[in-house]
């Protein structure tokens, strides 16, 4: 079976050894980084499938860390281990390209919970029938390309998250539907999500600026999200 290869960015050596400890009990392949240099560093050495990273690093922030790596490296899902409860440091997270946060103290079958919801979407997308993975979307000036799991506006590449993606690809095949944050916290996020729903909104905020199309997700006030195709 091929590697699943972890990177944990966390400078608390006992969590990253815990995390690290328990994660290759899961047949995992773990690299810890300890500062947030060497983490962009393992990033293209290593070359991991999700990165867990703590937002409080010794060097530079785990924020401008998620920055420089979600523009680098668009594919790799983030997952944000944070001990800061401000809502504003886990929007900020958000919006530098982060998929998901966990606050410390944190239980670690929660964090294995989301990290085997990751790799199960990735096997989806694997096993995708040929029909399905060779589709192409149109709608409006949208393009969607299944099997590069790429997004064209006006034949211009748009970089996604693999969230940003997903979140598009969910509203499009529910369209003509409402979603409600819960729904698409299942659809997208694919489990029983421990939180606040502003994570879909961030997110849905990040898709709209990246489409520069503001009227393409609308808002449904007290209920949630519909794509608007128009006249499709």
């Amino acid at each position: 079976m091929e590697h699943r290869k972890i990177l944990i960015i966390e400078d608390e050596r006992p969590i990253a050894e815990l995390l690290a400890y328990r994660l290759k009990k899961e047949s995992f392949e773990i690299k810890i980084a300890n500062t947030g240099v060497e983490g962009i560093d393992y990033v293209d050495k290593f070359k991991p499938n999700i990165i867990l990273l703590d937002l409080m690093l010794p060097d530079i922030s785990g924020l401008e860390v998620c920055k420089r790596i979600s523009i680098s490296n668009n594919n790799i899902p983030i997952i944000m281990i944070t001990a800061k409860s401000d809502i504003t440091d886990k929007i900020t997270g958000l919006q530098f390209g982060a998929d998901d946060y966990i606050t410390k103290p944190f239980d670690l079958r929660e964090v294995i919970a989301r990290i085997n919801c990751i790799f199960r979407r990735i096997d989806q997308v694997n096993r995708q029938p040929e029909e399905m993975i060779d589709s192409i979307v149109h709608f409006g000036d949208i393009e969607i390309l299944m099997n590069e799991r790429v997004v064209k506006n006006k034949n211009k590449f748009i970089k996604l998250t693999p969230k940003e993606f997903d979140l598009l690809v969910a509203l499009y095949k529910n369209r003509g539907n409402v979603l409600t944050r819960s729904q698409i916290l299942d659809n997208v996020w694919g489990y029983d999500y421990i939180g606040d729903t502003r994570t879909v909104d961030i997110h849905v905020q990040r898709l709209r600026k990246k489409l520069e199309n503001n009227d393409l997700i609308m808002t449904v006030f007290g209920v949630g999200y519909k794509i608007n195709l128009g006249s499709e």
